[in-house]
């Protein structure tokens, strides 16, 4: 592909891309089952998620189910941006809790308690090798993870389209330990 390593370009394609994707909405079913398989392992009993925007892959429906399991225990957050640190917390989300939209528009809970998720759920435009991400290019999820002790193991949910075998690390990547997509998982470090 000749946009690479241009990142701004790479983006721009790859979510027009995702947009145009042929049954999207079949790959969402398919990437929606890989996801609960994969969850019925984890022991982690708070996962971050995100708010999806831009044809992105709707992890909630999953998730919600995932919680149903154990309601007591398991929770799921969704961010907040904090956008003058450019960082992001996570307050506990739920199926109809308040929302309000964030900073850039996006719906975010509203006045529901902090949350410390143990593994966190992030979109990708685009993934290569040993776990190489491309998201919208905020760094909001860099710095959110590199401030946060322990560190929660990023799962990179995306469509197979967005795969770039021949992508090159930039210093500011930030690695997911694994990657889901509609044909499966493509790597688990701890799996």
């Amino acid at each position: 592909m000749l946009f690479q390593n241009d990142r701004a370009a790479l983006r721009k394609k790859l979510i027009e891309d995702r947009l145009n994707l042929p049954h999207r909405l079949d790959l969402a079913a398919e990437l929606q089952e890989v996801l609960r398989v994969w969850l019925v392992q984890r022991r982690e009993t708070s996962i971050g998620a995100y708010w999806p925007i831009k044809g992105e892959f709707d992890p909630l429906p999953a998730l919600f189910r995932w919680s149903e399991a154990d309601p007591d225990q398991r929770r799921i957050g969704l961010p907040v941006v904090d956008k003058a640190h450019g960082t992001l917390a996570f307050r506990v989300w739920y199926p109809g809790c308040p929302m309000e939209e964030d900073a850039y528009g996006i719906p975010k809970p509203k006045g529901t308690e902090p949350f410390a998720p143990k593994l966190l759920l992030v979109p990708c435009l685009g993934f290569g090798p040993a776990g190489l991400r491309i998201g919208y290019g905020g760094g909001f999820m860099a710095r959110t993870v590199s401030e946060m002790a322990p560190r929660p193991m990023m799962v990179g949910v995306g469509y197979a389209h967005g795969f770039l075998p021949l992508l090159k690390a930039q210093p500011e990547d930030v690695p997911v330990d694994a990657m889901l997509t509609e044909e499966g998982v493509v790597w688990d470090v701890a799996g």
